[in-house]
């Protein structure tokens, strides 16, 4: 018997109906001891391993195990590895793994699995095989909510227990914490299932705090999360372009590429951050970084700023650590925030990359800004090179009567040949992120 009851039964890994995935070399990484179980093969001998599923601990075993010298092989059904960014954010990523020795297969899954003389070998929808010591499986989880469907408690259409802001479930004596609720969304305020530990770790607390007569409330969950990959991270917070996309949602989005420290300080790293947010009035939607070191940081502050229901107006005016081997007079938070607030006050009208390369959207007249060196070494097809230094002086060469795309490396020299160019009476937009 009970007055109260917290169910905190968790996730468990997707093992979907797959011939031969029976096999104890076809292991999951949920616990402990699963953890041993893959450390004793690794450590006995095994030369190849295959993993199923590009999420985050797909990414994660795979650096691993290459770490330990062994012959790793991703197979993701998408076409991109960590499906909650979005695609070209984690290009850089994609192919850092490939760098590092890891064989990526996109766009392909496993059909089968039949144990073998060295270990198991795995089919794929494609018709290859891969010959290996072990496979794992990393394809997502479903909430653990049997328990708690038997006992007539409300759940979701994906399973997850239905709770309310105390973490309440539809049995006024029993709470739902974790992996296995399914909470609101901070931003869009719809029902949501993302498992991670931050927001677990609130909603025990705030359980507990209500049981006991505090009146706490859970603010929804905005999915924060990050990855190291190799040395590189890919971090988020927020709606993703794909989520708002889906939704229907109005939006508009900004890319930078800024250093994590002062560039003259040595050990700078590059990073690429991309924000989203609202066009009528500059809330901030959501935000994803890529990249070297600070990129942890720089989501951190964003996914402050959504809490705090903050504009990208509130980004310019941020007073963040300065010294140049930590960051810049001007944070790549505050970058973003002049950037986007450009925007929406006409300062630099942008255009993004999907217009410029699909031939039947692209009526722009593409102008290339760099220098004829970075031209002869590549640029976009079609496009016209006419260096900023140079603008002015040539400005009878641009046809008056269309739409411009000026770009230029990442993004700066563009804004400078838009503004230039807006104020001689061309219609002019630059290329976000260059």
């Amino acid at each position: 018997s009970f007055d109260k009851l917290i169910l905190a039964t968790g996730a468990s890994p997707f093992r979907p109906p797959i011939p031969g995935i029976d096999s104890t070399r076809i292991l999951e990484l949920r616990d402990l001891s699963d953890a041993d179980r893959m450390h004793a093969y690794a450590t006995s001998g095994a030369e190849q391993a295959v993993i199923v599923g590009a999420g985050f601990i797909g990414i994660e075993v795979a650096e691993n195990l290459v770490r330990r010298g062994i012959k790793t092989t991703i197979v993701e059904l998408g076409d991109q590895i960590l499906p909650p960014w979005d695609k070209e954010m984690i290009v850089p990523i994609q192919a850092h793994l490939r760098e590092q020795g890891v064989d990526l297969r996109l766009r392909d899954s496993a059909v089968g699995f039949e144990e073998s003389a060295r270990g198991v070998n795995v089919q794929l929808k494609s018709g290859d095989a891969i010959e290996s010591s072990f496979a794992v499986v990393c394809i997502g989880v479903r909430p653990e909510s049997k328990l708690a469907a038997e006992a007539g408690i409300q759940c979701g259409p994906r399973g997850g227990i239905v709770v309310d802001d105390h973490m309440k479930t539809s049995d006024p004596n029993v709470y739902a914490v974790g992996d296995v609720t399914q909470v609101n969304d901070f931003v869009t305020k719809d029902p949501v299932q993302i498992p991670l530990a931050g927001p677990a770790n609130r909603q025990g607390r705030i359980a507990a705090d209500h049981i006991f007569g505090r009146s706490s409330t859970y603010r929804g969950t905005q999915g924060t999360s990050i990855v190291g990959v190799f040395g590189q991270t890919a971090a988020m917070t927020g709606q993703s372009e794909k989520a708002l996309v889906r939704a229907g949602s109005k939006f508009e989005k900004i890319y930078i590429h800024p250093a994590d420290h002062a560039g003259y300080y040595p050990g700078a790293e590059g990073m690429t951050l991309k924000l989203l947010f609202d066009p009528a009035d500059g809330s901030i939607l959501g935000a994803q970084g890529v990249g070297g070191n600070g990129v942890d940081k720089r989501i951190d502050v964003i996914a402050m700023a959504i809490q705090a229901s903050m504009t990208v107006y509130d980004l310019e005016e941020s007073e963040l650590c300065y010294a140049p081997q930590y960051g810049h007079a001007k944070d790549p938070v505050n970058m973003a925030g002049f950037v986007a607030s450009g925007v929406l006050r006409g300062d630099q009208p942008i255009v993004h990359a999907d217009r410029l390369i699909d031939p039947a959207n692209n009526s722009r007249f593409v102008l290339d800004v760099r220098s004829e060196g970075e031209f002869a070494a590549g640029h976009i097809p079609g496009a016209t090179n006419i260096p900023v230094e140079g603008l002015r002086e040539r400005l009878d060469e641009i046809p008056p009567n269309q739409k411009i795309a000026a770009y230029c490396k990442v993004g700066q020299r563009g804004y400078l040949a838009t503004r230039i160019l807006n104020q001689h009476g061309f219609d002019a937009a630059n290329l976000s992120g260059g």
